[in-house]
C-alpha cells in the first residue's frame, strides 16, 4: 500500500476491503499512514455507491484508525459522520509565525494539527509558507483559517511533514474548524471554503461530539493497477 500511495503521489490514497459488515478503510500519503482523512473517505463512499458495491441509499460504514465512520447520501452531497477534534489554545512555537510569514491572531492545537487564525481572508489567500520550517513542527499539519467574505470561514492546510506541502481540500481539518468557528459565530451549521489552488466547498454541521462534514465527489479516472 505504501508503494502504491507513493506511485499515485496524491495527498492521500484510500484502500478499502470488506470487513465486519462494512469496509476497512486506510489512508496513506506518499510518506505516511494517517489516522483520519476526509476527502479520501468521501471518495471511498462515492466509489462504493457508483460501482454498485452498495445500494444507492445504503449507509457506507468504515472501520478506521479513528473508529467507525459512516457516510450517507444527501442529494448530490455525501455527508460524513466524523468525531469532533476541538483545538485548545497553546503558545505558538517560535518558528510558526516565521514559517507562515504573517502575524498569528490565535493559535490552538489538537491531537493532529496546529490551528492558526490569521487577520483576514486576503492574508490567508496570499500565504506562501516556508515548508522547510513547517516540516520541523511535531504535528501532522497546520490548519490556517480566517473569517470568510462569501463563506462562513476559509482555510488552508499545510502538511509538509506528512508529505503534502498543501492539501487541496482537507475534510478532517473541519473536525477542528467546525467547533472553532461554531463557537465564534454562534452557529451549528456552516459552509467553509478551502482556498487552495484547486479549492473546495465543505459544509459542516455540529452535533454534540460529532461533526457532520459534507462534500461532493465525481469519478474522473478508472484503470487497472498492473504488478
Amino acid at each position: 500500500m505504501r508503494n502504491v500511495a507513493r506511485e499515485m503521489n496524491l495527498s492521500e490514497t484510500a484502500f478499502l476491503h470488506p470487513e465486519n459488515g462494512g469496509y476497512r478503510l486506510r489512508w496513506l500519503t506518499p510518506d505516511v499512514e494517517v489516522d483520519l482523512c476526509g476527502h479520501a473517505t468521501l471518495a471511498g463512499a462515492h466509489v462504493l455507491w457508483e460501482d454498485n458495491h452498495l445500494p444507492p441509499h445504503a449507509e457506507a460504514r468504515f472501520h478506521t484508525r479513528s473508529g467507525v465512520l459512516t457516510c450517507r447520501r444527501d442529494g448530490d452531497w455525501i455527508e460524513m459522520d466524523f468525531p469532533a477534534k476541538p483545538a485548545e489554545p497553546v503558545e505558538a512555537p517560535p518558528q510558526l509565525a516565521e514559517a507562515l510569514g504573517t502575524d498569528l491572531k490565535h493559535v490552538a492545537r489538537n491531537q493532529f494539527d496546529y490551528l492558526v487564525e490569521v487577520a483576514s481572508e486576503s492574508v490567508l489567500r496570499s500565504l506562501n509558507p516556508n515548508h522547510y520550517l513547517l516540516r520541523q513542527l511535531p504535528v501532522r499539519g497546520v490548519i490556517v483559517t480566517a473569517r470568510g467574505s462569501e463563506y462562513d470561514f476559509v482555510s488552508r492546510f499545510f502538511a509538509p511533514g506528512s508529505g503534502i506541502d498543501e492539501d487541496p481540500v482537507t475534510g478532517s481539518a473541519h473536525s477542528a474548524l467546525a467547533p472553532f468557528w461554531g463557537a465564534r459565530l454562534g452557529k451549528s451549521e456552516m459552509i467553509g471554503f478551502q482556498a487552495s489552488a484547486r479549492g473546495g466547498i465543505v459544509k459542516v454541521r455540529l452535533a454534540a461530539d460529532r461533526v457532520y462534514i459534507s462534500g461532493q465527489a465525481v469519478t474522473v479516472l478508472r484503470g487497472d493497477l498492473l504488478a
